[in-house]
C-alpha cells in the first residue's frame, strides 16, 4: 500500500470530526478520492480521518489538519505524519443492509457504534444510516443492541449505592425546567440522582443551560461521582462526559436532516441512563399540539416502550404522560427559567410547574422506596413545602460551585426588554410551543442567559384588549428588535372571543 510522509500545517478551524486537506498531486499519488478515508500515523498515535483534496490550502508535500486531528495526534507546525488510504469500514455493508429493511445482529450494530465513535465512517455513510433508522426502523432485540453498544463503548458512572434513580423528558415543551425541581426534591429524601442533561438544541434553554446560571456544569465524571456522593444528587451537562458518546454524534446528524428516528430516540434516552448507573428510571413523554408527540395514543405507545425496552435491558422503567400543549410555568430562557425555579423551590412557584415536578418527583419517590405506592405526590408536596427541597438545591449549587446563597432576585435577566398587548379583548385559546421557542432564541438564549421571555396569561384567560400578554428580554437591543419582529409577525399567543364562526344560508350572488 503506498504511503507518504508530509509535514503538518496546522489550521485553525474545527470541523466537528477528523478531517484533514491533502494536496490534490499528493492525493493523485496515493490513488485518493474526495472523502476517502486515510489513516494517520506518527511514532505513537495512529487515527482515521476524512481527507479532502486542495490546490491552494496546502503545497505538495503538505497535510492541513484541523483541530481536532491536530490535538487528537498533538501535533506542531512542520511536524511529520506517514499517510495511506484506509480500508472502508465493515460496519458499511451492514448499513446497507439495514437501508434494505433487513434485521441487524447485535454484532454488526456494535461494528456501527464502534466506527461512530471512532469517527471512521463519512458523512454520508452517518446520513445514510440515520435516515435507514427513521425509515426502516428497529425492532425490540436491535434496539436493546444499539443500547448496550452505545453504552459499552463510552464511559459509566460507578457508584457505590441502590438504587441510582433518574429521570428523562424527551422535550418539545418550551420552560420545561422541572428537573431543578424534582432532582432536590428525591434527593432530599435521601434517594440517589445523578442527573445528566443536554443543552438546548431548538429550544430557548435546556436543563443544562439553566443550571448553568446557578452553578458549574461542566464537570468531570470523578467529579461528578464525587458530589453525588456527598450530596446525593448533581445537575451536569452530559456533553463534558463520554457518557454514550455515539448518541452525541448521532444527534448532530439527525438535527441536520431534522429526524428523529423512533428506535434511536429510545436508545439514546436508555443509554444516557445506563451509563450513570441508574436502576430505576422516569421518562416524562409530554404530548399535546406543538409538542414532539401530539396524540395521546402515540404517547402511550413510546410510554409502552420505553417500559419493554427497560425490562430487556434489566432496570425498572416508569413512563408518564405529562401535558405539553402550552409552556411549563411563565418564563422561557436560562435565567428567567432558573429564577423561576428558586421562586418555586421557595414556596412561590407556578401551578403548573408545581404541578409537574410533584407528580415526576412523587413517581420517582414511590420507585425508590422513599414514599409508599399512591403516597409518591403527597410526599413530594411535603419535601418542597416543608423548605427541605430547597436547601437540598443549595447544597448541590455549592457542591457545584455556585452560590448556595442564591436568591431569586439574585439572577440577572437581560435589560433590554419589551413588552406586547392583546390585539383584542377575548379569550386566549392556544399558545404556540414553536413561536415561543423561536421568539425567546431571537432574543438570544440561551446563549445569552439572560435572554428569553415571560408569558404573562395561559390558555383559558379572559383578557382584554391593550392588556400586557407577553415580556421579552434580551442582553442587546438588536436581539430585542429581532424577536420583537418575530412576534408580531407570527404572534405566539392566540386571543379569540366567544364568536369563533359566522355562517349564513343565503344564497350566493354571482
Amino acid at each position: 500500500m503506498k504511503k507518504l510522509t508530509l509535514k503538518v500545517k496546522p489550521l485553525d478551524m474545527e470541523t466537528g470530526r477528523n478531517i484533514v486537506v491533502l494536496h490534490e498531486d499528493d492525493a493523485e499519488e496515493l490513488g485518493h478520492f474526495a472523502g476517502d478515508r486515510v489513516t494517520l500515523a506518527t511514532p505513537k498515535i495512529t487515527i482515521v480521518a476524512i481527507a479532502n483534496a486542495t490546490r491552494r490550502m496546502v503545497q505538495q508535500g503538505e497535510l492541513g489538519t484541523f483541530v481536532e486531528v491536530t490535538e487528537a495526534l498533538g501535533l506542531k507546525l512542520g511536524d511529520e505524519v506517514t499517510v495511506s488510504l484506509a480500508p472502508r469500514p465493515q460496519s458499511v455493508a451492514a448499513i446497507k443492509k439495514k437501508m434494505t429493511g433487513q434485521q441487524l445482529s447485535s454484532e454488526e450494530i456494535g461494528a456501527i457504534i464502534r466506527d461512530i465513535v471512532a469517527d471512521n465512517l463519512t458523512t454520508t455513510e452517518m446520513t445514510a444510516f440515520v435516515v435507514a433508522e427513521y425509515i426502516k426502523g428497529m425492532g425490540t432485540d436491535e434496539i436493546v443492541a444499539l443500547t448496550r453498544h452505545m453504552v459499552d463503548t463510552g464511559d459509566t458512572l460507578e457508584l457505590d449505592v441502590k438504587p441510582v434513580l433518574d429521570v428523562h423528558s424527551i422535550g418539545g415543551v418550551p420552560g420545561n425546567k422541572y428537573a431543578l425541581i424534582v432532582v432536590p426534591i428525591v434527593a432530599a429524601a435521601g434517594l440517589t440522582v445523578p442527573k445528566t442533561s443536554s443543552r438546548a438544541i431548538t429550544s430557548g434553554a435546556g436543563t443544562a443551560d439553566v443550571m448553568e446560571v446557578l452553578a458549574n456544569v461542566t464537570l468531570s465524571l470523578d467529579e461528578i461521582k464525587k458530589i453525588v456522593t456527598r450530596v446525593g444528587a448533581v445537575l451536569a451537562w452530559g456533553g463534558a462526559v463520554r457518557l454514550a458518546p455515539a448518541d452525541d454524534i448521532i444527534i448532530r446528524t439527525e438535527r441536520m436532516l431534522g429526524v428523529d428516528p423512533r428506535c434511536q430516540l429510545l436508545a439514546s434516552v436508555m443509554s444516557k441512563k445506563l451509563a450513570v448507573g441508574a436502576d430505576h428510571i422516569l421518562i416524562d413523554i409530554p404530548t399535546g399540539p406543538g409538542s414532539k408527540v401530539e396524540q395521546i395514543e402515540e404517547a402511550r405507545d413510546l410510554a409502552r416502550d420505553f417500559i419493554e425496552l427497560g425490562h430487556r435491558l434489566g432496570v425498572q422503567v416508569e413512563s408518564a404522560v405529562t401535558y405539553g400543549g402550552q409552556p411549563v410555568g411563565y418564563a422561557v430562557g436560562p435565567a428567567l427559567e432558573a429564577k423561576e425555579a428558586l421562586e418555586t423551590l421557595r414556596g412561590n412557584g407556578p401551578g403548573s410547574l408545581v404541578e409537574k415536578a410533584t407528580s415526576l418527583a412523587g413517581i420517582m419517590l414511590e420507585l425508590g422506596g422513599a414514599a409508599a405506592p399512591g403516597l409518591g405526590r403527597q410526599t413530594a408536596m411535603e419535601i418542597l413545602s416543608s423548605g427541605k427541597a430547597c436547601q437540598k438545591m443549595c447544597e448541590i449549587i455549592e457542591a457545584q460551585g455556585g452560590d448556595p446563597k442564591i436568591k431569586p432576585e439574585d439572577i440577572y435577566i437581560g435589560e433590554k426588554k419589551e413588552t406586547l398587548t392583546a390585539p383584542q379583548s377575548g379569550y386566549v385559546t392556544h399558545i404556540y410551543n414553536q413561536r415561543i421557542n423561536d421568539i425567546a432564541r431571537a432574543a438570544g438564549a440561551p446563549r445569552d442567559k439572560g435572554a428569553g421571555l415571560r408569558i404573562l396569561m395561559k390558555e383559558g384567560r379572559k383578557v382584554d384588549k391593550g392588556e400586557p400578554c407577553l415580556e421579552i428580554y434580551a442582553e442587546h437591543e438588536t436581539k430585542l428588535d429581532e424577536a420583537i419582529a418575530i412576534a408580531k409577525r407570527y404572534p405566539p399567543v392566540k386571543i379569540e372571543g366567544m364568536l369563533l364562526e359566522k355562517m349564513s344560508s343565503r344564497p350566493r350572488i354571482w
